[in-house]
């Protein structure tokens, strides 16, 4: 399995259960998650996580416009099949250090995202983290399995 991935968007939203904006460079706090986002907080599913490979399985069936953000995941990435790594995963991406808490979630009902979108890859292919160690992360950062 590939220990390396490399994040292609950070995304943010002042709201729960809508789909996120990309921004340039994304802020995370110890205990906290993305500064600014409506998801952060002393808890433990801090950061959202999805794969570019697990939207492809959105886009291919035959629903475009499907950019970061879309199923409001923080942290965009590729290269890395984040849903196979377990709970308790240490990662570092960009200058943060998080901990994997959680794969996948319980889809909620009335979900923005599944009825613009038709399907929601979150629920199953999602991760969830905890921020260990503070700071920023920009797109192209790597992300490193800490073993």
């Amino acid at each position: 399995m590939n220990k390396t991935g490399v994040v292609i968007a950070i995304n943010i939203s002042k709201e729960k259960g809508v789909i996120k904006t990309p921004i340039e460079v994304g802020f995370f706090k110890e205990n906290h998650g993305l500064v600014g986002d409506a998801h952060a907080g002393d808890w433990h599913r801090q950061v959202s996580l999805l794969g570019d490979e697990s939207i492809d399985k959105i886009r291919a069936m035959g629903i475009d416009d499907l950019g970061s953000g879309k199923f409001a995941e923080n942290i965009t990435t590729k290269d890395i099949i984040l849903y196979k790594l377990p709970v308790g995963t240490k990662l570092k991406i960009g200058e943060t250090i998080q901990e994997v808490t959680q794969i996948g979630k319980k889809c909620h009902a009335g979900c923005a995202i599944k009825s613009q979108v038709g399907d929601c890859v979150m629920p199953r292919e999602g991760i969830f983290t905890k921020i260990l160690k503070a700071g920023k992360i920009i797109p192209g950062d790597k992300i490193e399995v800490i073993e």
